[in-house]
């Protein structure tokens, strides 16, 4: 990232902090008044020495006392508000940063998640929007302190002395020479150890995903080999960024001493010659201390800024990605929706593999299409092309005559209901779970969908039925007790198109009698397409379409396709073998 895309990603944070006008002014307030009464100290401390202590009034002293003690407490009073505005502050812009990356994520194409890793997104939404923030909640609020305060120290120095003022600030073009040479090339590493945190925490997530799997294998010592690479390669980057700030953070206080030696040997030599009394020198001393201490603050909050620098670049790749194309805008589709679906020579391909060539299907309002082939053959796709979960390049696909392309994907995909062969659900009850497809569904609702897919009966042996925490990806439930919820969380939708991608692959025989004899029923007015592995489930289809390497090769009802004595009555005497065998 250059400097002017580190400039721009800088403007578009503070125009989160912009939504806070009051907290910001209030920690303004509270910065300047803090600072400014830094100035009191110094002033009672050369009070004390050169009036209070040669003439021994005590009375005078006292005051003077309570005057610093009073100054100390009002100082670190706004200082608590600080902290206590900026707090808030801080959390207020992470929850709308996080927030807005978050909504970007759920409009992202499915394209783009093919090519990231989950713990990697999951890095950039919890930490690199916390590091990126911080450089611009605590860092604009820590670093506008300390400038004003060397501000106004400077200022004070140079009044009370010029010549001392002048030897004092004699380290801070080396100061800041220091720094640029620090910053020159440091955000590539902080860059590098970024990525290599969100790669271990990638492999980490990973690994718990998939500890059955690991488990099974015995694959335990490997795979903790592998997590141990991934740690020693954040190890190797933090020590990197870590030798460079052992050299650095030392230089630079080394060069700030050498400004209090300077001021040390030459504020001496002027009270050896009368031009500076012992009181002056000790404020001076204190103003010293005080015009030092906020440039190394500087110092940290370069630091911090190039490791915010690194965090920022990869948090704002993600909200500069294009949305996912008609995510919300566009035609909706007409009501009611009839159901008419036609595929009009459709090619598609991922990446640079040919998946779908010159496709043409098509289904009446209330049609059970089943599509059939080898693995590979493209049936999912097609399914995926209907979602637009991904977009077809030639030809057309259209519902009730509209072509999907112009339609909103909200519209569409309101219209479909899609269950997948993997069943997926979430870390939640079975209600939660439920109220996914329709979130102001009664529970009499919930129950009559749930019943048709015959998951009634073991939803109500759970101990707190529809409350019931399944776990993640439901881990709780058997493999056909997911599906038949995924089938309810469908049929609960009631939408006028279903897509069944072997809906019923993850169930028994019995379990899978029981399912179709439900879809067979509410599959009657509705348009449906039927991927299945089992022919068996599909004979009564009012069309079969049998695909071979993305290719359309036959198509026909069950009767007419098993007189052809093709390629599907090869597949449907394949199909009768294997579940013989499985019987």
């Amino acid at each position: 990232m250059s400097d002017g895309a580190f400039m721009s990603s800088v403007l578009r944070v503070i125009s989160y902090l912009r939504r806070y006008p009051l907290i910001a002014c209030g920690q303004l307030f509270c910065v300047i008044g803090s600072t400014a009464l830094l100035i009191v100290f110094p002033s009672i401390a050369q009070t004390v020495v050169n009036e209070v202590v040669p003439t021994k009034n005590k009375g005078l002293l006292i005051q003077l006392t309570l005057l610093a003690f009073g100054a100390f407490f009002l100082r670190e009073l706004l200082n608590s508000s600080r902290i206590f505005l900026n707090n808030a502050f801080e959390q207020k812009v992470i929850f709308d940063i996080r927030s807005d990356l978050h909504n970007k994520i759920q409009r992202l194409p499915l394209t783009w998640f093919n090519n990231r890793r989950t713990g990697d997104i999951m890095t950039r939404v919890g930490e690199d929007v916390t590091a990126m923030e911080r450089i611009l909640i605590d860092g604009i609020e820590q670093g506008l302190a300390a400038f004003i305060q060397v501000i106004g120290f400077g200022i004070v120095l140079f009044y009370a002395n010029a010549t001392l003022g002048a030897w004092a600030c004699a380290p801070i073009p080396f100061l800041a020479l220091g720094s640029w040479l620090y910053s020159r090339n440091a955000r590539f590493r902080y860059k590098a150890q970024r990525e290599t945190t969100s790669a271990m925490n990638s492999l980490l997530h990973d690994n718990i995903a998939g500890i059955r799997q690991i488990k099974s294998f015995t694959a335990e010592n490997s795979e903790h080999d592998r997590f141990r690479d991934a740690a020693s390669a954040v190890r190797r980057a933090s020590l990197k960024l870590m030798r460079y700030w052992a050299v650095y953070n030392p230089s630079m206080s080394f060069l700030q001493m050498c400004g209090y030696s300077l001021v040390l040997g030459f504020g001496g030599y002027a009270i050896m010659q009368g031009e500076l009394d012992a009181g002056e020198y000790l404020k001076y001393f204190l103003s010293l201390s005080l015009f030092y201490e906020p440039i190394g603050r500087l110092h940290n909050l370069n630091q911090m800024a190039l490791s915010s620098r690194a965090a920022a670049d990869r948090v704002f790749e993600i909200l500069d990605t294009p949305d996912e194309l008609n995510a919300a805008d566009g035609k909706t589709l007409a009501l009611p929706v009839r159901g008419e679906v036609k595929m009009d020579r459709v090619s598609f391909s991922y990446g640079d593999t040919p998946t779908l060539s010159n496709i043409s299907i098509s289904a009446q309002p209330g049609e059970t299409i089943a599509l059939v082939g080898t693995t590979g053959a493209g049936k999912s796709t097609i399914v995926n092309l209907l979602c637009r979960f991904y977009e077809y390049e030639d030809g057309c696909i259209s519902i009730d005559g509209q072509d999907i392309r112009d339609l909103s994907k909200t519209s569409l995909r309101s219209a479909i209901g899609y269950v997948t062969q993997e069943a997926f659900l979430f870390n939640g009850s079975v209600r939660e779970n439920m109220l996914l497809a329709r979130p102001d569904a009664t529970e009499e609702e919930i129950f009559e969908a749930i019943d048709a897919a015959r998951a009634g009966d073991f939803v109500r042996r759970l101990q707190d039925g529809l409350d019931t925490n399944i776990g993640e990806r439901g881990v709780k439930l058997s493999g056909g007790e997911k599906q038949r919820l995924s089938i309810a969380r469908a049929l609960l939708k009631d939408p006028p198109i279903l897509l069944l991608d072997e809906a019923t692959a993850s169930v028994d025989s019995q379990t899978e009698k029981q399912i179709q004899d439900a879809l067979d029923r509410l599959m009657e007015n509705r348009t449906a397409f039927v991927i299945a592995h089992r022919l068996s489930t599909i004979q009564n289809a009012d069309r079969i379409y049998v695909l071979e390497r993305g290719e359309v090769i036959e198509t026909g009802t069950h009767t007419e396709l098993l007189a052809n004595n093709s390629r599907y009555a090869e597949l449907s005497r394949e199909s009768f073998l294997a579940e013989q065998d499985a019987g």
